[in-house]
């Protein structure tokens, strides 16, 4: 089985604009994702989705410099756009994963496609969430995702990507990914300035630009300091029946 992962990446966040290349340690923060599937075991190729828009050649140019491919298609419609890049790459799995996920981490990635069994349509880490928010994964077969292109026609199914399985959970065979610690209450994910300034943090505290440490490590240091947290709880999640910024 060839497993893609594809990040999903624009410039024209509705929070913090231009986030995905934000520097984080010395990198952009897509380059900090990009390295991390890199280093997945499960992943055969990492690919770069984002828009036909000009304010999107930036995007282009960083999926370049980091050595991956680049398929660009609608700015709105996300689901044509994933679909499209695994056609390109010839993807008989794709790992779907967002640019704003500097903490992603390859052993959760790893676990989540060892989940995609031949008797399942999709796993993900996300809909009962043991994990922190800005570790999420999903992991679904090709057809799967041909299979939700042509059913999903709502405007969160074709912004969402997998929007349609929550609307309709009785057509697929879905696997959950659950840690055996609850670290859903912490926010990696970036949205605003305030989740930027405490991924910035984390990095710099353990060093994490130069050595890498594996999710429960972070997770360990982070629980030591309970002041990182306060950083962004303030932040509001939105919804994903919401437009999200990638």
């Amino acid at each position: 089985m060839r497993v893609v992962a594809i990040v999903q990446a624009r410039m024209g966040s509705s929070r913090l604009p231009g986030k995905v290349l934000a520097d984080i340690a010395g990198d952009t923060m897509l380059g900090r994702v990009v390295g991390r599937l890199l280093e997945a075991r499960t992943i055969d190729e990492v690919a770069i989705a984002t828009t036909t828009q000009g304010s999107d050649d930036p995007i282009l140019s960083e999926a370049k410099r980091l050595g991956v491919a680049c398929w660009r298609g609608s700015e709105t419609d996300v689901l044509s756009r994933y679909l499209g890049t695994a056609r390109m790459m010839r993807a008989d799995a794709v790992v779907r994963v967002t640019s704003d996920c500097p903490l992603l981490d390859a052993g959760v990635v790893d676990d989540v496609v060892e989940a995609l069994t031949p008797g399942v349509d999709y796993t993900s880490n996300t809909h009962d969430r043991t994990y922190p928010r800005g570790l999420d994964v999903e992991a679904l077969h090709r057809d799967t995702l041909e299979r939700i292109a042509r059913l999903g026609t709502s405007a969160a199914a074709r912004e969402h990507v997998t929007a349609y399985l929550m609307e309709e959970p009785s057509l697929f065979r879905i696997a959950q990914v659950k840690d055996t610690i609850d670290a859903s209450d912490l926010r990696w994910t970036v949205d605003t300035a305030d989740d930027l300034a405490l991924i910035r943090t984390i990095y710099a505290l353990l060093d994490l630009g130069q050595h890498p440490l594996p999710y429960r490590d972070v997770l360990t240091a982070v629980r030591a300091r309970p002041q990182l947290a306060q950083i962004n709880a303030h932040v509001i999640q939105k919804s994903w029946e919401a437009p999200r910024g990638e």
